[in-house]
């Protein structure tokens, strides 16, 4: 089970231990509704063979006063302990924490129990699991029918929940996946530009906080820029607003509509009580080659024998269709399927019907060329890069071409998903980078070896940095396919990679260009950068910007033991819509390290100007 609540799942490790952690409120009315019964159906999850972090779930209790979740996170970090989720309960000074397997909960529950964090000891302590969403909805459901009540409170907005569902499908479908569809795409422009210049008001104030030596700089850019840190740019628009979408993830359950086998899109989370799908047909963003994809595959699974995955009962086979499209007119289709326990030759056989509908049979049309089939079992973790893709059709890869360059694309390899904003982005990355022959460009997060490989002609070397090994392959072979001989990729995670990289290149003019997962970068990565001195220049790219503030802030934060090298400052920031129809779009920001006598120049033309 790849989500459960709050977007994870957490947990202790057996029912025994979910036993003893149930408080006396949870076995009221012993008898009314065989509540042992119950108890163990809404920890059903954490049965079996089932992936879920809600078994390795603990409670940390007296944590100091006023601290947050990046905090926490970083304190943890600090004592080599690898949090999967944290939940800050705010005001009760305590928190859920989860981890990937026992191993490192117990060693959390050793490291922390006891140990000292602003005046408190902090404990830790086994944490009992959340229940189910879908079965809490349903009892609560059931609950309210027997006593009279109804079972949803009216909506704010003052309609009724009855009223709601009248609307049509493809409304509810359009409000969930694309929420902005019926706002104009000015609007859809100046909000996402109001959302950057938030981000920037704010880090105004992170700076101010953490380096008190940029406050004279910072009084002068808050005057001139609207109490932001730097100037912001005016968004750069989306070439195309509709039909943008080169890979889309779709997921297969029973329909909105009753129909089972739907192939398309979640009406809502499985944390809010709700598994129907919708079919993409009315949806603006995704392609119609994708759509065809979906409906030719939709057909074919219910002519078989094999059930949809249920994420409340753990059964079933068909759990996602990802479609990959490209401009070259290549389609990649991925099947995820959980085997359950059928024997390996019915797999078999179903690879090789697969194969035969998509190559010549009802689904040929489609145009599907590349087809894989991927294994994801119960206890398989949301993250399935590491997941073998076999190759049951067509060739390996598809093919894409960007700002006149050619780019091979594997299954699990990262590459922008709206290719006509990605030319705006990286040419937009390419004029802030400032580069000449002599530079040297650090491309970390480099997925395919895109932003690099675009700028590889304009300087002397480009090093690329990224985990996924399909994607260093890819990159490779895209800066042969480029004719490129001054660009190198090394696969790994960037926080242990990039810092010996960092000290092997001796450039004085050596640029970094960071474009992270939506997480942002890790906290290694920061202190190397701040460590290189003769790394002047970051371009960040950031998916999303508020998430990545504590590395814009570690970034300009004053010197410490822990973070050595001058800081950085923020020069100029902008947006640009690589996601139409929503409020996601991409922020670039331009960090240069600071001079500290240009700083104090920049102070004395204030103070000669208030003068």
């Amino acid at each position: 089970m790849t989500e459960t609540v709050d977007g994870a799942t957490e947990g202790v490790s057996s029912l025994t231990e979910v036993g003893e952690h149930v408080t006396k409120d949870d076995k009221t009315n012993e008898g009314n509704h065989a509540p042992e019964k119950d108890e163990a159906n809404m920890y059903r999850y954490i049965k079996d063979d089932l992936f879920t972090s809600e078994i390795y779930k603990v409670e940390i209790q007296n944590l100091p006063k006023y601290i947050g979740f990046n905090d926490l996170k970083k304190f943890l970090n600090k004592h080599s302990l690898n949090p999967h989720k944290i939940k800050l309960m705010g005001k009760q000074s305590f928190a859920f924490v989860t981890f990937k397997n026992q191993e490192e909960r117990d060693k959390a529950m050793k490291a922390v129990h006891g140990m000292q964090w602003k005046g408190r000891v902090l404990s830790v302590r086994l944490a009992k699991p959340k229940a189910d969403p879908i079965l809490k909805k349903r009892k609560q459901e059931e609950s309210a029918a027997e006593g009279g009540q109804p079972a949803c409170k009216k909506p704010a907005g003052g309609q009724d929940e009855e009223e709601e569902d009248e609307e049509p499908l493809s409304i509810q479908i359009a409000n969930a996946v694309t929420p902005l569809w019926n706002v104009p795409y000015e609007e859809q422009l100046r909000r996402k530009e109001q959302e950057v210049e938030g981000v920037l008001q704010r880090l105004a104030r992170e700076i101010g906080n953490n380096n008190k030596a940029m406050l004279p700089w910072l009084f002068i850019q808050k005057e001139k820029c609207n109490k932001m840190c730097c100037p912001l740019e005016a968004i750069r628009p989306s070439p195309v607003q509709t039909e943008y979408r080169n890979k889309c993830e779709f997921v297969i359950g029973m329909g909105a509509d009753g129909e089972d086998k739907t192939v398309g899109f979640r009406l809502g989370k499985y944390k809010g009580g709700s598994c129907a799908v919708v079919s993409p047909g009315d949806t603006i963003h995704v392609p119609a080659q994708a759509k065809r994809v979906v409906q030719d595959f939709q057909q074919y699974i219910r002519t078989t024998p094999y059930s949809v995955y249920s994420p409340e009962t753990y059964d079933g086979h068909w759990r996602q269709l990802t479609v990959r499209t490209s401009r070259t007119n290549q389609i990649m289709a991925i099947v995820f399927f959980n085997p359950q326990k059928l024997p390996e030759e019915e797999i078999e056989t179903l690879k090789g019907s697969l194969k035969q509908y998509f190559t010549v049979g009802a689904g040929k049309d489609s145009g599907v060329t590349s087809l894989y089939f991927l294994r994801i079992g119960q206890r398989t973790s949301p993250n399935t890069e590491d997941l073998p893709c076999e190759l049951v059709a067509g060739d390996e890869w598809i093919h894409e071409e960007l700002l006149g360059l050619k780019f091979r694309i594997s299954a699990h390899s990262f590459f922008q998903t709206n290719t006509l904003a990605a030319e705006v982005l990286y040419s937009a990355v390419g004029e802030w980078a400032q580069l000449d022959q002599d530079s040297t460009v650090l491309d970390v997060c480099c997925g395919t070896g895109t932003i690099g490989i675009s700028l590889a002609k304009r300087v002397k070397k480009v090093i690329g940095v990224e985990l996924c090994q399909a994607a260093v392959e890819d990159a490779k072979v895209n800066a042969e396919a480029n004719g490129l001989t001054n660009v190198e990729f090394h696969c790994g995670k960037a926080e242990d990679i990039f810092p010996t990289l960092l000290n092997a290149v001796v450039s004085t003019n050596l640029t970094a260009i960071v474009d992270p997962p939506r997480a942002g970068l890790h906290s290694k990565v920061i202190l190397a950068i701040r460590r290189a001195e003769n790394l002047k220049r970051l371009v960040y790219v950031a998916c999303n910007a508020k998430a990545a503030m504590n590395n814009f802030t570690d970034l300009c934060r004053a010197p410490s033991n822990r973070v050595r090298g001058a800081p950085f400052r923020p020069v100029k920031a902008m947006a640009v819509d690589l996601f139409p129809q929503t409020m996601h779009c991409e922020a670039i920001l331009l960090f240069e390290r600071v001079d500290y006598s240009s700083q104090s120049a920049d102070a004395a033309e204030q103070q000669t100007a208030d003068g």
